[in-house]
């Protein structure tokens, strides 16, 4: 079974990439991701790679509705985990 660390690497890598990808279709004026996609891959635990490519791409650093949604994510994330780690499902 992966474990959760890897889980968290393997969608952040996601995140990171797909991040990049936005930044250089925002550049080039073609078709973007939305930021509903962003959102959830970090919700879904990618939120560290976001976090690396929007300081490193300085992509979606100002615009402050897209922000504070991003750190929610962070939180409901941070919170579903130690809720996991705190009481695992022992079924």
């Amino acid at each position: 079974m992966i474990s959760i660390a890897a889980l968290y690497a393997l969608v952040s890598v996601i995140t990171y990439i797909t991040y990049v990808v936005d930044k250089k279709a925002a550049i080039k004026n073609r078709r973007r991701v939305s930021e509903k996609s962003l959102h959830l891959l970090a919700l879904a635990g990618g939120w560290p790679g976001a976090l690396l490519a929007q300081q490193r791409w300085r992509h979606k650093t100002q615009k402050t509705s897209f922000r504070i949604v991003f750190w929610l994510t962070v939180v409901v994330n941070l919170a579903c985990l130690v809720g996991f780690v705190l009481y695992p499902y022992s079924g």
